[in-house]
Formats: C-alpha cells, structure tokens, sequence
C-alpha cells in the first residue's frame, strides 16, 4: 500500500526579465515517513535548483496513483456506490485519485481503464487538474541513508 506525501517545494528561480521570481511546484511522494519523504524529496530536487529551497510536507491520502500517458496531472473523486442491507439506502463513500492525462476528457478515460475489472459501482463526481503537481516519485524499495548519502557526494 502507498503512503503518499505532498510536497511543495519552493525556490528563487531567474525570471525572462533577469529578474528574481519565487517558484513553488508540488511533487507526491511515496514514503514510509516524513523523515524519509524529506529526505527523497531533497535527493530529487538538489540537481535542479541551485540555492537555498524549502520543502513543505503534508500526508496526501488518495486510494491509487494512476501514470498513464499525459503531461498533466488531475484529481479525480469517485463515490463507491453501496446497499444498506438494513434499511435499503444507497450510501456513497468518496475516494481520491491522481491520474495523468492531457485533458479532462483524457483524465476519464485513463481513470476509467486503470479501473477496469474493479466489481464495486462508482460514479465519477469531480475532475479537476492539479495544476502545481510536477511529478511524483514512488517507493523503490531502496533503503537510504541521509548522511551515507551526503558523504558519498563529496
């Protein structure tokens, strides 16, 4: 099971104009902490920024990360559809995926063939692009050390 984190990165970058503009991109990360997340996100980020960046973390909870084909990612929310068996009510339980896609009319398609197969009714009720999310990285399993890491640079 995936444990994704959001991670908004923020940094000084040089504008068109030559002047100075601050840049926040997001990325999700798939990590067992927010120690390790940190440290994941910095590894990633340290050969494309140059300066000083912060990093802000924050527990993002979607059921399923599906990286299909596109340049874009979207959140797309989907109500499972279940039978009380007592009183006979259609109860709704929401869930949160990210999927990439190129447009809206993409974002359902690739949601709806990463669902093929699943036996539960849902029903999609919202799709909408996450426009700061750059990329996201999964776990690989690697265990990692921070410091190891650091001096091995040198």
């Amino acid at each position: 099971m995936h444990n994704w984190f959001k991670c908004t990165v923020s940094y000084e970058t040089d504008a068109e104009n030559g002047m100075k503009k601050k840049v926040k991109e997001e990325y999700l990360v798939d990590a067992l902490s927010y120690t390790e997340c940190e440290a994941r996100i910095i590894e990633e980020m340290r050969p494309f920024i140059s300066g000083e960046f912060s990093v802000d973390i924050k527990r993002f909870r979607i059921a399923e990360l599906f990286a299909m084909d596109g340049d874009r990612f979207y959140k797309v929310t989907a109500d499972y559809i279940t039978i009380d068996e007592k009183s006979g009510n259609e109860k709704r339980k929401a869930f949160n995926y990210i999927v990439r896609a190129n447009d809206l009319d993409h974002a359902k398609k690739n949601f709806e063939e990463g669902m093929k197969g699943t036996i539960s009714d849902f029903v999609v009720t919202c799709i909408k692009e996450e426009k700061k999310l750059m990329d996201f990285y999964e776990f690989d399993g690697k265990i990692r050390n921070p410091e190891k890491h650091e001096n091995n640079k040198q």
